[in-house]
């Protein structure tokens, strides 16, 4: 099985690196993934200027192509252009930090999943918790990849991509797998403000912390409670449920 593989923290991130060594193991790897760190682009394209592709090695060794655009830029030109054939299966990941709730819309590595599910291929995004430890992307990387395994063996509807995050417990105090729903309420953010040298106020992002609202069945009262989430996913925003009243309006212009 050919698999493409792309994340957001880029190419040199550890959470690609490990990944791809473990996926090894189902197929023939080809990396494809931003030069430089692109959390939080979301779905982006490039527009503005030409992509300039490049060969990455470290310590020698090939990793793969470092593209100067966005996660959704590397899928499109890794299948277009790169792979020159559609590959049978799409990864993302692993993400440092989970991607669940609202944060699937910001994240560039569920926006590669979604690039690719849109192209037809069965697409996975695979995220990691972050703590005030190291993250241990070896073991998250295994985990995923025995996932991985299972769920190529069945079939992933066309057009949705699962998306998956893993807590930060060691994988002996992992409870289990739950199937969830996006959680859809909004997260704790803070801003710090700081003043600039002449004397102008600017304001940093500095966190996002857990609502203290938590719905079981979701994403993340999956994660908080030590369980891996598997949440499928479809880039079809339509509001179904508010359609139908929406064509009982008389509009006029």
């Amino acid at each position: 099985m050919k698999i493409l593989l792309t994340n957001d923290d880029g190419i040199y991130s550890p959470g690609i690196l490990s990944l791809k060594q473990t996926l090894k193991s189902i197929g023939s790897v080809t990396v494809v993934a931003p030069d430089v760190q692109k959390s939080g682009v979301g779905h982006s394209i490039t527009f503005s200027h030409p992509l300039r592709v490049r060969d990455v090695h470290l310590d020698s060794d090939f990793v793969g192509y470092g593209i100067d655009g966005s996660p959704a830029d590397c899928v499109k030109i890794g299948v277009r252009e790169i792979m020159k054939e559609k590959p049978g299966l799409l990864v993302a990941g692993i993400n440092i930090g989970a991607n669940v709730g609202i944060n699937v819309l910001y994240s560039g590595t569920v926006a590669a999943a979604i690039e690719g599910a849109l192209l037809g291929i069965p697409s996975i995004a695979v995220s990691l918790e972050i703590s005030e430890l190291p993250p241990d992307v070896h073991g998250a990387a295994a985990l995923a990849r025995d996932m991985i395994s299972s769920i190529i063996r069945r079939e992933i509807p066309k057009g949705t991509l699962i998306n998956i995050n893993i807590p930060f417990v060691p994988k002996n105090e992992i409870k289990g797998i739950k199937i969830t729903k996006q959680y859809s309420g909004d997260f704790d953010e803070r801003y710090d403000r700081r003043t600039d040298p002449r004397g102008s106020a600017y304001y940093w992002l500095a966190g996002t912390g857990w609502p203290e609202e938590d719905v079981i069945g979701t994403d993340m009262h999956a994660l908080k409670g030590g369980y891996i989430s598997m949440t499928p996913l479809k880039y079809d925003l339509t509001d179904n449920g508010f359609f139908k009243e929406l064509e009982t309006w008389d509009m006029q212009y």
